[in-house]
């Protein structure tokens, strides 16, 4: 697809650790390589009972949304790295408090360790 900035709001599909196999499903970009890779947290509509989450609402985008009722749950620790040109689209864009409660609560094992800010409109650093 094309270029996308930390806290972008995109769908994509992410492989699930409890299924083993690969569901479309929104997806918030904390992190993007050289090479066009994008590391992701999955959107959930349920929380996990097994993980880290952290929930949103239409009120923590700053740009387009979600069709959400209720709230939906980015899960932290099950960051996944696909090829850019593998997502199929943008749904928003995440307030910087939103996004900073988001990387706040994934684990440093799972942060991109050579990410680009470049061109990013709202947010400095990863870390």
């Amino acid at each position: 697809m094309g270029n996308y900035s930390l806290g972008n709001v995109v769908i994509a599909p992410v492989a699930c650790e409890d299924r083993g196999g690969v569901k479309t499903r929104p997806a918030v970009v904390i992190g993007m390589t050289e090479k066009g890779e994008v590391y992701l947290c999955p959107v959930s509509s349920k929380p996990p009972s097994d993980a880290p989450c952290v929930s949103i609402s239409l009120d923590d985008f700053s740009e387009g949304g979600l069709d959400l009722f209720n709230e939906s749950y980015v899960l932290t620790s099950r960051v996944r790295m696909i090829r850019s040109r593998d997502v199929m689209g943008k749904r928003g864009q995440l307030t910087q408090e939103a996004f900073q409660a988001i990387t706040s609560r994934v684990p440093p094992s799972c942060m991109p360790d050579n990410t680009r800010t470049k061109g990013n409109r709202h947010y400095h650093s990863l870390r």
